[in-house]
């Protein structure tokens, strides 16, 4: 499979989660803040990195269902920043479903941007460094948000949630096909 079949085939399964989890909450999550996506999106990196570190689990959830998580999560938190967050459930099923695969596309298209000029470097990296590389967009995350979404010369909230989405898809795709080292 090339890189884009496998992005694909991973994408397709975090799209049946979050379609499967609407089934069962609906669009509960517009509820949140933006600030609340992004510490759960903290709590999922931060797992990871502790079972990467302590190399066992008490729980029966492996760091592909974390990954999973950050990926919809993510999408989750760019559909609030398009719509803001709201005080009751605003959305259908059906729309939501509509602003995940709108969202996840222009995710996959930025990551087809970059991997043409990076050549494909993620594949030579390790899922650790992803699990670092997303811990360390949340604290940027964190602290645009603090600043109150202003930036003076760095991407916004929306680059940081494509590049957390990004490398939890690569870590994916190296955890279901397998890596080079």
């Amino acid at each position: 499979m090339n890189t884009k079949e496998q992005f694909e085939q991973v994408i397709t399964t975090c799209r049946s989660l979050f379609e499967n989890k609407l089934k069962d909450y609906g669009a509960s999550w517009r509820i949140m803040r933006q600030q609340s996506v992004t510490d759960q999106i903290y709590i999922k990196a931060n797992r990871i990195r502790s079972l990467e570190t302590k190399g066992t689990s008490k729980i029966d959830e492996d760091i592909r269902s974390e990954f999973t998580a950050i990926v919809n999560y993510g999408v989750i938190g760019l559909i609030q920043l398009h719509l803001g967050f709201s005080s009751t459930v605003d959305i259908d099923n059906k729309e939501a479903l509509v602003l995940y695969d709108k969202f996840i596309t222009e995710t996959k298209e930025l990551m087809y941007a970059k991997n043409h000029d990076y050549d494909e470097a993620w594949r030579n990296m390790r899922i650790s460094s992803y699990t670092d590389m997303i811990l360390m967009k949340i604290y940027r995350t964190k602290q645009i948000e603090i600043n109150e979404g202003k930036t003076i010369v760095s991407e916004g909230i929306d680059a940081n949630y494509m590049d957390m989405i990004n490398y939890s898809l690569f870590a994916l795709i190296k955890l279901e096909y397998g890596t080079e080292f």
